[in-house]
């Protein structure tokens, strides 16, 4: 009797398990369904000749023009290709400065792909209007890019989400798709992505800016010394509490330098 009530729970099992498994590849064949309606609705919106495979979309993120990084996301004919998500920071211009900033981000991403880095993408959406595609244009001539596949996707009156306004090099006035649009949807998944991920990216830059910044501004205090501080004392606090005795113990520390890093420390 034990073992039949043993070979009838794992029927059930098994049947629940073939169950799920059915109803997860129902959805995935949904969810690749509706996205392939979406590449091809934006081949139409566009007058595409072939339907895209490939996309990618630029964000620029900063904190009051300062501590500027450009992301990258791709999109495959199958969603999202994180891997080949890529960030950059941005370095060498006047704070606030969006239209060089992608600039910048654009000559970095295609100098790599041009090596064989990654597949060059069927579009490109940048995040901005008609400034940011000019900036963008420039560096795709650089390049001898096709220009036609650069897209800017402004954000509606309000930034409110379905008014969004489409800029494209041939076309004088920009672009606007029904709010309905699957088209408009697979463009608002792929830029509101490309934010999420320069969100993110631009955060985990600010932490560690914040984390090494004290100590980055102390003169001989290098990279390797900085690694070698923060690995002994476990973190900026301790290295904050440590004396200078201390501080010189640290391989590489001279007497002199953790005198310096000691009063930087302590200089308020």
């Amino acid at each position: 009797a034990i073992r039949h009530k043993v070979r009838g729970d794992r029927a059930r099992w098994i049947k629940m398990a073939l169950s799920n498994a059915t109803h997860a590849a129902r959805l995935r064949q949904k969810a690749s369904a509706t996205l392939a309606r979406q590449y091809e609705s934006l081949a139409d919106a566009l007058g595409l000749d072939e339907v895209p495979s490939r996309l990618e979309c630029f964000d620029i993120s900063h904190t009051g023009g300062e501590q500027t990084s450009a992301s990258c996301v791709v999109f495959g004919s199958d969603g999202p290709l994180k891997s080949d998500y890529r960030r950059f920071n941005i370095t060498g211009l006047a704070a606030g400065d969006d239209y060089g900033a992608i600039a910048q981000a654009l000559r970095r991403r295609y100098a790599r792909l041009r090596k064989g880095e990654a597949p060059m993408p069927d579009l490109v959406f940048i995040d901005g209007g008609r400034g940011q595609l000019t900036a963008a244009a420039k560096v795709f001539a650089e390049f001898q890019l096709e220009g036609e596949t650069l897209i800017a996707v402004a954000k509606g009156r309000g930034r409110r989400v379905g008014m969004e306004r489409l800029y494209l090099l041939d076309s004088k006035e920009p672009i606007r798709l029904k709010p309905d649009s699957p088209a408009l949807r697979l463009i608002q998944q792929i830029r509101d992505e490309a934010h999420r991920f320069a969100l993110v990216s631009h955060r985990a830059r600010r932490r560690s800016k914040q984390i090494n910044s004290p100590l980055e501004d102390i003169k001989g205090l290098g990279p390797k010394r900085r690694r070698a501080l923060l690995r002994e004392f476990g973190g900026l606090q301790a290295v904050s509490s440590a004396g200078v005795e201390e501080l010189a113990r640290v391989k590489g520390i001279s007497a002199q330098l953790a005198e310096s890093i000691y009063d930087h420390l302590h200089s308020d």
